[in-house]
């Protein structure tokens, strides 16, 4: 494929009306319009899917302090592979986590000249730092994160309401979106005594009242003071029943939902596999089922991957699945996994780019540039065969460390390309070029 392609042409072209024969004519980076399908004379002409790139808000890089586990180049680069072409860097698992402006610089200054893809960076909300959230905004966060449930990590401490309270009138007058793991830790049991450390164990320590709760409790918050929230990585029925009830009262409240969630059930999690674990868990099917409801009626606005990688003696654990570190790999695999459910249910190419590109871009206030293929945008793309098959193989991922609850099961969909700001980064399982990332800014 070319590196810089001005016309791409496909009979199936994911634009803001729907999908249909189209040619993208780019220019200067950006996308100068979308044309008549045999509007020019094509670079690239394809069968295959064209669509915006893939913008996932919910990643863990951990570099600095934590490269080991992940970093900038290997991150982006398995960004890239699996279409994604803006991700959100967590302030978590970094050291120093990104909760003041000096902490912000310390990552950027790590990130600079290694990213394949674009990059934007998430400030901490945490006990006693509110008066870092506005300098942080300043410095260029596009959004901040707090823990309601202890992370796993020392650096990283949850808040308590008492604490939100502190924050959220801050929050509210920058007007900048909260994202919360919400999980309240007065329903989170741990260890057993009887020393069960399968699953099922595992599972019944981080019910679905400890998101409900969690929720309820957000809820008086924003009744009072109107900061955006975002609730991450929902999980149950219940869960979404709270944010769906949250939303027909006119609160600020949004949600979003992982690949792992909308792929796994908990009864097909084998014996001792903790590459399965995360938090809150894998549940059962009806579960799986109330979130593809809650993205189809709107409730749930985007999948996004909660990539949060660790090596793999962190991830065995020997079975123990409360020793486990709790974070999934798979970044490079979110198009292919949704894709995957998402077609055996009837839903659209559209549903996913809705889902996967424009919202995450629209929570990152990233919309005017990024998730749409449309005049003016970033000429940011992927390309893609949703009709072809593969096996995920781990020795192909582009991650730091390929355990992942995927490896050996066999996904539709498969990236072919992926284009960023008018210049390919990635072709036919290659690499193109020097790294072309940007740290990105509000806009």
């Amino acid at each position: 494929m070319p590196d810089s392609p001005k016309v791409i042409r496909s009979t199936r072209v994911v634009t803001p009306d729907g999908m249909r024969p189209a040619s993208v004519h780019i220019a200067d980076g950006r996308i100068a319009h979308i044309g008549a399908y045999d509007e020019g004379t094509a670079d690239i002409t394809t069968t295959d899917v064209v669509m915006a790139g893939l913008v996932d808000t919910h990643v863990h890089v951990n570099e600095p302090g934590r490269t080991e586990w992940e970093g900038f180049a290997s991150a982006t680069r398995a960004a890239a592979a699996g279409g994604v072409t803006t991700l959100l860097d967590m302030p978590l698992n970094a050291i120093p986590a990104t909760t003041t402006v000096a902490a912000l610089d310390v990552k950027r200054a790590a990130a600079r000249g290694q990213c394949t893809v674009d990059v934007g960076f998430i400030g901490g909300v945490v006990p006693g730092n509110a008066a870092d959230f506005a300098p942080l905004r300043d410095a260029g966060v596009l959004a901040f994160k707090c823990f309601l449930a202890p992370s796993g990590v020392e650096e990283f401490h949850h808040v308590t309401e008492d604490d939100l309270r502190v924050a959220f009138p801050v929050l509210a007058r920058l007007g900048a979106v909260l994202m919360v793991h919400a999980e309240d830790p007065r329903h989170l049991t741990g260890r057993p005594a009887s020393g069960d450390v399968g699953y099922a164990s595992y599972l019944a320590s981080r019910p679905p009242a400890a998101e409900v709760d969690a929720i309820a409790m957000l809820v008086r918050l924003v009744e009072r003071w109107p900061a955006p929230v975002h609730i991450v990585h929902l999980t149950s029925i219940e869960g979404v029943a709270a944010v769906r009830d949250a939303q027909r009262r006119g609160l600020p409240i949004t949600a979003e939902t992982c690949p792992h969630y909308l792929t796994f059930s908990a009864d097909e999690v084998p014996a001792g596999a903790t590459e399965y674990k995360c938090a809150p868990p894998i549940r059962d099917a009806s579960h799986r089922d109330a979130l593809w409801g809650g993205l189809a009626d709107g409730t749930i606005g985007m999948i996004v991957s909660d990539h949060s990688p660790a090596p793999p003696a962190m991830k065995s654990s020997g079975g123990d699945f409360f020793g486990a570190w709790g974070g999934i790999a798979s970044l490079q695999l979110g198009l292919p996994a949704v894709w995957t459910e998402a077609h055996r249910r009837g839903l659209t190419v559209p549903d996913v780019a809705r889902w996967m590109c424009e919202m995450p871009a629209r929570l990152a206030g990233l919309d005017g540039r990024k998730g749409r293929l449309a005049p003016g945008c970033d000429a940011d793309l992927v390309i893609w065969d949703p009709d072809a098959s593969a096996e995920i193989v781990p020795d192909r991922l582009q991650h730091r460390h390929a355990l992942t609850p995927y490896a050996g099961r066999t996904l539709r969909g498969v990236v072919r390309a992926t284009c960023l700001r008018g210049a390919m980064v990635y072709a036919q399982d290659t690499f193109t070029g020097a790294p072309r990332g940007e740290l990105l800014v509000p806009t």
